[in-house]
């Protein structure tokens, strides 16, 4: 109950009540039960599928999986046994580009389409992660909830990577100044000591479901267990030291003062920076197997794949070593490391 009383205090307006799971794919997959379990209640049993944006990444249970990308995401082997979903465009307008209200038409025209069977939409705000580290513009999200609101149905922001800071608001969602019916978190939530993760609905989701009677139809075993709400209740008096503000904002101006010599490199695509995020997107897939070499081999360690070499340092990473990783990064393009 404390645990719930603190994080519903760091949440966007209108988020009140709290269900807590194993990891950050349980907690989507939760998201998804919820909505379905919503339109039900009320009487909407046809809407039984979600949308969602390409270059999404959602997790590895089996809901989870089922809304991210069918076509760049690394769960294709198993795309007979999953839910089939409806996908839109990827959000087309950059985080620091002017907004373009067509980047909605596509949202636009797929609820107008298919509205009433749509349960909910889900997608990371602000930054696609996994699927493509992408950062779009938050004027995205304020058109897509009214698009939600028109259509009658739910939206979801999956902020597993997102929240608790790592953009330089404590969830995505603030970018944008709205909040969602349904929010993931996780991650962040116990600094990665142990499994922990939260979803998080309005009032009207939670009392939809309970409506004469009934109860949410999950039940996970771990669920809020003991030791991992301690360790949360720890990681959060971190943040709310309010450090982290600092933090976030020192490691921006490093990566964006690392990174920047890389932006001329040769099959160098993109660099982009937002928070403690920053990511060098090449023209052609990286050799992940060298390239990894290569680091090791510089004293760092970085995850790169398909054609991106990203950064996301803890908040207490010094000055030096944040340097040092962009270091490594623009050495590594410079020797042709990631050439295959």
């Amino acid at each position: 109950m404390a645990l719930a009383e603190r994080l519903l205090g760091l949440m966007p307006e209108g988020l009140e009540r709290v269900f807590f799971s194993d990891s950050g794919s349980v907690a989507v997959d939760v998201a998804l039960k919820m909505a379905l379990q919503y339109q039900y209640a009320r009487g909407e049993t046809g809407r039984t599928c979600f949308l969602t944006p390409r270059g999404g990444y959602h997790g590895d249970t089996i809901g989870a999986m089922s809304v991210c990308d069918p076509v760049t995401g690394m769960h294709g082997l198993f795309a007979g046994m999953l839910p089939r979903q409806l996908f839109m465009e990827q959000p087309s307008c950059g985080f620091d580009q002017p907004f373009d209200p067509a980047s909605l038409d596509n949202a636009r025209q797929m609820l107008e389409q298919h509205g009433k069977k749509i349960a909910a939409v889900i997608l990371e705000p602000v930054v696609q992660g996994a699927g493509g580290m992408w950062f779009y513009h938050p004027e995205y999200l304020r058109g897509l909830a009214q698009l939600c609101r028109d259509a009658d149905t739910l939206l979801i922001f999956d902020e597993i990577a997102t929240g608790f800071g790592r953009t330089g608001k404590m969830f995505a969602a603030e970018w944008a100044g709205i909040s969602p019916d349904i929010l993931c978190c996780g991650k962040a939530l116990t600094g990665g000591v142990l499994t922990l993760a939260a979803t998080v609905c309005n009032k009207r989701v939670a009392e939809g479901i309970c409506r004469d009677g009934g109860v949410f139809m999950h039940g996970p075993t771990f669920m809020a267990n003991a030791l991992a709400c301690a360790v949360a209740g720890a990681s959060l008096d971190l943040l709310s030291s309010g450090r982290w503000r600092q933090q976030v904002g020192d490691i921006e101006r490093d990566l964006r003062t690392g990174l920047a010599p890389c932006r001329d490199m040769p099959g160098v695509a993109h660099v982009r920076v937002l928070g403690a995020i920053g990511v060098v997107e090449m023209k052609e897939p990286v050799n992940t197997r060298t390239l990894q070499a290569f680091f090791v081999d510089q004293g760092v360690w970085l995850r790169p794949f398909n054609r991106l070499i990203y950064l996301m340092p803890p908040y207490v990473t010094p000055a030096g070593d944040t340097l040092r990783l962009c270091a490594a990064v623009e050495e590594a393009l410079r020797q042709g490391a990631h050439l295959s």
